[in-house]
């Protein structure tokens, strides 16, 4: 980000008492406004990560700063940060309006004060008309409202949300996020969540920053990681990726062919192809041939995935290296069955990936 950044983490590591490493030195800035996604496996630092940030561990090693101030030490109710939590933990003997004021009443804020920001607050989330409802009579989106409102009243300057949605059915989980990035946007709050479902990073986020082994791999825009991820743990991790081992064949001008697993690849480089090489090719580059000409390969398909408007189909090219295509059935997909022999090639003008071997 550069010296404008809201948050910074900097060489931030955690050691736990039992040995194991939380996070390995990372560094991440964070822009005031962003909504910025930690994603990646159970155990790669992204909860550490939200938990650090939060206060609630204290680093090992390395700075946490917010502005021009140090808040690596700071007690978690002393930082302008709250939490939204996988659970929502909200007290089930008060009403949705004192859960929402919560917080301020612990701060000693006046009550007038405290009525109108709550009726703010459930006014941006949706729930003005719940303000005297018990919780328990609401249905689970309405409770993680509640947990959003009780989160914004107090007006942080980074709000944490841990796993918000985990808990909502597929509808609604899909309606939420397209609601939590609405309220983003209105509220020009920095937010920072931790997933692991990439459908959902990819959908909301302005920028993702994917985890493994307590490091950083790569972080970027949703288009970036999915177009140019730099490691093939990125390259396997966000969406479905073909990965093949390939081997240069020529060069012309800065495009340099490719063999890859009898596939015709070109892809534009700056200096000499690296031997060997692994190409990523996403399913929906690759098409199946009708005539088998050249430069398409023989292929055997293994298994067919009913994917609504297309279907995934499994096949084991001629050098038994399996492959995954995206076909549309409008294009004659629904006709294809389990062992038929098609052939396969590079979608023209399909990019590709060049990854370390």
């Amino acid at each position: 980000m550069g010296a404008d950044a809201l948050l910074r983490l900097k060489g931030v590591s955690k050691t736990f008492a039992n040995g194991g490493v939380g996070l390995a030195g990372i560094d991440l800035d964070i822009a005031e406004g962003e909504f910025l996604t930690l994603l990646g496996p159970s155990g790669c630092g992204k909860t550490t990560t939200l938990r650090v940030i939060a206060g609630f561990e204290s680093p090992t090693a390395g700075q946490i700063r917010l502005g021009d101030r140090d808040i690596t030490r700071l007690r978690p109710y002393d930082r302008p940060v709250n939490t939204v939590f996988q659970d929502y933990a909200i007290f089930p003997h008060m009403d949705v309006s004192e859960n929402v004021g919560f917080g301020l009443a612990v701060r000693g804020m006046p009550a007038a004060e405290q009525r109108q920001r709550i009726a703010t607050a459930l006014d941006l989330v949706g729930l003005a008309d719940k303000a005297r409802s018990r919780v328990q009579a609401l249905s689970g989106g309405q409770r993680q409202r509640v947990a959003l409102a009780r989160a914004i009243v107090c007006e942080p300057r980074v709000l944490l949300l841990d796993e918000p949605l985990s808990a909502l059915d597929a509808h609604l989980r899909e309606h939420m996020q397209v609601e939590l990035k609405s309220l983003q946007s209105r509220l020009g709050t920095t937010f920072v969540m931790v997933t692991h479902d990439q459908t959902e990073a990819l959908s909301i986020s302005d920028r993702i920053v994917v985890m493994n082994q307590a490091r950083i791999e790569q972080a970027a825009t949703p288009a970036e990681l999915y177009d140019n991820p730099a490691t093939r743990f990125v390259a396997s991790f966000i969406g479905t990726m073909n990965l093949l081992p390939a081997t240069p064949r020529g060069r012309t001008g800065t495009m340099t062919a490719f063999d890859a697993s009898g596939l015709a690849v070109e892809a534009a480089l700056a200096g000499a192809a690296p031997s060997p090489v692994t190409v990523g090719i996403r399913p929906e580059d690759l098409v199946i041939e009708a005539e088998g000409a050249p430069p398409s390969v023989p292929a055997t398909i293994t298994g067919i995935v009913f994917h609504g408007r297309s279907l995934r189909i499994h096949a084991d090219l001629a050098s038994r290296q399996e492959v995954v295509l995206d076909v549309p059935r409008r294009d004659g997909g629904l006709h294809l069955g389990i062992g038929e022999r098609i052939h396969v090639r590079l979608r023209s003008g399909a990019r590709v990936s060049l990854l370390p071997a």
